[in-house]
């Protein structure tokens, strides 16, 4: 039976309250923001970020922006120096993305960092994601609302294309602003990196801190989820172990003893949720290595074994 067709609501008050009803209950909502429409999900829900991974066909996880109401919602998520707080005061509510070191306590799922340290945060200046974020409370993740490898959507209809039948609801408020995505900052005790140039220019950021900012690619600078180190544990990992384990801390994908379950029942989605959980429970255990059960390849289940075969890549 084929999917339904995605529901299409132009905005106001009942449209922001179905999307967060939906996202309430882990589902992705389309909507827009002042750079292109995001796919937006609750970011503190494993569950419902794969399930933007499931929408988008996405080959493997990458790193989200998360999405937040202002700053304070920010820091409670992650920590800010006082270069990252003159840039959220100068360029925030806007599309400025920073990458900031994760809070001890944050509440944002691994998923969405892809198990990195840091997290990329923006407080969107978009009437529509605003009032998504005041009505639900949390942060969003909420990366672009096409199909892997698709272009950009900045009109509903563009997200429709792609997207159709693959996620509950669009929320339509006309074309976006500026029709790029964000400009991604990290910032550094010696100034900061510009990961992706986006609105901002870096002369800008720069004037607006009094700091040097480093063009892409200079200084060894990588996107963030390039690097396999990024998923690395500091012990040995044998991925597709079907027999004995042996000493192994043994991860699991189906039904069958384990140390760790990815899922039980063999859900791609609740597996890639707790893909990152695990390989840091993993890493924190007395065992010498870990092993990991077969996964099969077949839709999120790429995206695991890519993340998998990084982590156990020679290093």
């Amino acid at each position: 039976m084929p999917a339904p067709a995605t529901r299409l609501r132009p905005f106001g008050a009942e449209a922001i309250a179905e999307a967060a009803a939906l996202i309430r209950a882990g589902q992705p909502v389309a909507v827009p923001t002042e750079t292109v429409y995001g796919l937006a999900a609750d970011a503190t829900n494993g569950e419902a970020v794969a399930r933007i991974y499931a929408a988008k066909g996405r080959p493997a996880f990458n790193p989200l922006i998360v999405h937040v109401a202002d700053r304070a919602a920010a820091e409670r998520i992650a920590t800010f120096d006082a270069t990252a707080r003159a840039l959220a005061d100068a360029f925030w509510p806007g599309p400025l993305t920073l990458v900031l070191p994760l809070a001890a306590d944050s509440p944002v799922a691994g998923i969405a960092t892809a198990g990195l340290r840091t997290v990329a945060l923006r407080c969107p200046a978009h009437r529509a994601m605003a009032a998504l974020l005041a009505a639900t409370g949390l942060p969003l993740a909420a990366p672009s609302a096409n199909a892997s490898g698709t272009i950009s959507p900045t009109r509903a209809a563009h997200v429709l294309r792609s997207l159709n039948g693959r996620i509950a609801m669009v929320v339509d408020d006309g074309p976006t602003t500026h029709g790029i995505e964000s400009t991604i900052v990290a910032v550094g005790a010696g100034g900061l990196r510009l990961l992706r140039p986006g609105p901002l220019t870096a002369d800008r950021l720069a004037d607006a801190v009094g700091l040097p900012v480093a063009a892409p690619g200079a200084g060894g600078i990588e996107a963030p989820g390039q690097m396999a180190s990024h998923y690395a544990p500091s012990k040995p990992i044998r991925l597709n172990v079907d027999g004995d384990p042996g000493d192994a801390f043994l991860i699991g994908f189906g039904p069958g003893p384990c140390d760790y379950a990815l899922s039980e029942d063999g859900d791609p989605v609740t597996a890639a949720a707790r893909l990152f959980d695990a390989l840091h429970t993993a890493d924190a255990a007395p065992h010498p290595a870990i092993a990991v059960r077969p996964i099969p390849a077949a839709g999120l289940g790429a995206a695991i074994n890519d993340r998998l075969r990084r982590a156990a890549a020679p290093r």
